[in-house]
């Protein structure tokens, strides 16, 4: 069930439509329009070098700090669609959906400051064609399983939802790992880390929740 595609152009519109709505908010914080440490009116002299301090730590990225945010925006979009997909089900185990739920209220906001993140480094909100073909995104469902999940039912569908999940996680895991050793910015190692611990802990309830049905 496990699948690799390349970034396509329906999940970078889904992920461009999830975070377009608050992706601004996020995107200021790492610059300001006057000197670092200086307050409106002071005499020269920086009022605290701490701020200065978190501002140039925030803005310092490189390659694989974007590739990250560039490949799992549309990721964590599929992911959120997927939940979507299933919240819409009846006779979903309760279970499942709760799931579902919490998925979609992580991924969402986490798309938002990815989004950000890549609009304050001046970098495109996806990752450009020519280092897209050569990095593939573990997980991705193709659309013949998003197909297969829609038209499932009942417990069927909450298999189908996990099995499919579980896969989805697993890939997102191993690019968040890749985050962790390669990437350079504190908040987007950060966020890798948080994921991992995160899905990893999601992964193993989805297979103790298909134990169960």
């Amino acid at each position: 069930m496990k699948k690799t595609l390349t970034l396509s152009a329906a999940a970078i519109a889904a992920a461009l439509a999830l975070a377009g709505c608050s992706a601004g908010s996020d995107a200021g914080s790492p610059a300001t329009g006057s000197m670092p440490g200086m307050s409106p009116g002071s005499s020269g002299m920086p009022s605290s070098a701490a701020p200065a301090t978190t501002a140039a730590a925030s803005a310092e990225f490189n390659d694989a700090d974007a590739m990250f945010a560039q490949m799992m925006i549309p990721h964590h979009a599929q992911a959120v669609e997927m939940s979507e997909i299933m919240l819409k089900k009846e006779n979903i185990p309760a279970p499942v959906t709760d799931l579902a739920t919490k998925i979609k209220a992580a991924q969402g906001p986490e798309i938002e400051k990815m989004t950000g993140w890549l609009e304050s480094w001046g970098q495109p909100t996806q990752a450009p064609t020519d280092m897209s073909s050569d990095h593939s995104m573990s997980g991705m469902m193709g659309e013949e399983d998003l197909a297969q999940l829609e038209a499932a039912e009942g417990t069927e569908a909450a298999k189908l939802f996990l099995t499919q999940m579980i896969a989805h996680h697993e890939g997102a895991v191993e690019m968040a790992k890749t985050e962790t050793t390669d990437g350079k910015n504190a908040d987007a190692v950060q966020l890798s880390k948080d994921i991992v611990s995160a899905q990893e802990a999601e992964i193993q309830e989805m297979k103790d929740l298909l134990a169960t049905l």
